[in-house]
């Protein structure tokens, strides 16, 4: 029978104990997590072992045949996995507070944006910085979707995609836009061909990559009628397989700009096939951004009003 719980209050004891269960957990064993805490194993194990003793829990097994939680044990760790995350935003909380802004700004950015000229994220970040210099910067390339969740569910505290149908639960905020075209491999029959002539019955008889996701590439799609013969989560994939010289696909004009100029990708000259995207910053509506996300979106906003 497990020992009746000799823990409390939880007070700085407890806490220090949990986050050390905590890393010995995520390191997979005693050994791993002495090198992560820079204490020697007979002492993470006593740590260990007392934190047992105060919860009159068996937390996990250690010996030869290795370490494994046990049921109450991982219950246990998620438990401080929440308790310590909420502590950890209750720090930054009260850091907001004061006047330096502290803490971590996370990013969400859809592909292919560096290369864009109107975008003056890099500018954003350096005007940012002379006002937080002590805020640590965490960026994400993700898929449209990805960024969106990612805001939604607050992993992400400002996105920045191509603005498509909107959510009730975000704000957007307009900020750059970018020209899409449709491009051809140099092994591609349209590669070095007339394209004056060609009509909307001509460009549905290639195969087309596109965006498998809901966004502006695959409204054009539905929109011009493409075949969509292959799928893809990004605009370097999309890229690959126009190189391959089997598919066409649309591309910005200045991700593409440089396999133009080694003779590897041709735009193909169809009047009407190309379509403009809208870049917007998003934040949640709910709950209320941090002063550190709204302090980066301004940043965001100046830079590219002062670049127009």
């Amino acid at each position: 029978m497990a020992k009746k719980a000799l823990l409390g209050q939880v007070g700085d004891t407890e806490i220090r104990l949990l986050r050390i269960f905590k890393v010995v957990v995520e390191c997979g064993g005693l050994s791993a997590a002495e090198l992560e805490l820079n204490i020697g194993r007979s002492t993470v194990s006593r740590h260990v072992k007392d934190l047992e003793e105060r919860l009159g829990l068996i937390l996990c097994r250690r010996g030869r045949a290795g370490f494994a939680l046990t049921a109450e044990g991982q219950r246990v760790y998620d438990g401080a996995q929440r308790l310590l995350d909420a502590m950890q935003a209750f720090r930054t909380d009260v850091r907001e507070l004061h006047a330096d802004l502290v803490g971590n700004l996370v990013l969400g950015i859809f592909d292919k944006t560096v290369t864009n000229p109107q975008a003056q994220i890099g500018r954003a970040v350096r005007d940012f910085r002379r006002v937080a210099p002590e805020v640590l910067i965490d960026i994400n390339v993700d898929t449209l979707n990805g960024v969106e969740s990612g805001v939604i569910d607050g992993r992400l505290q400002v996105g920045i995609v191509p603005d498509h149908r909107r959510s009730e639960s975000l704000d957007y905020h307009e900020l750059f836009s970018e020209r899409m075209y449709l491009y051809c491999g140099k092994q591609h029959p349209l590669f070095g061909a007339a394209h004056r002539s060609l009509t909307w019955a001509d460009l549905q008889d290639y195969d087309y990559v596109g965006l498998a996701f809901h966004s502006p590439n695959m409204e054009a799609t539905h929109r011009f009628r493409l075949r969509r013969q292959a799928s893809v989560t990004d605009q370097e994939a999309i890229a690959t397989l126009i190189l391959s010289g089997c598919y066409v696909g649309f591309l910005p004009d200045h991700y593409a700009a440089t396999f133009l100029s080694q003779g590897l990708m041709q735009r193909v000259e169809h009047p009407e096939c190309m379509y403009d995207v809208q870049f917007v910053a998003i934040l949640r509506r709910s709950p209320e951004p941090s002063r550190v996300a709204h302090a980066f979106l301004e940043a965001l906003r100046e830079a590219h009003v002062n670049a127009e």
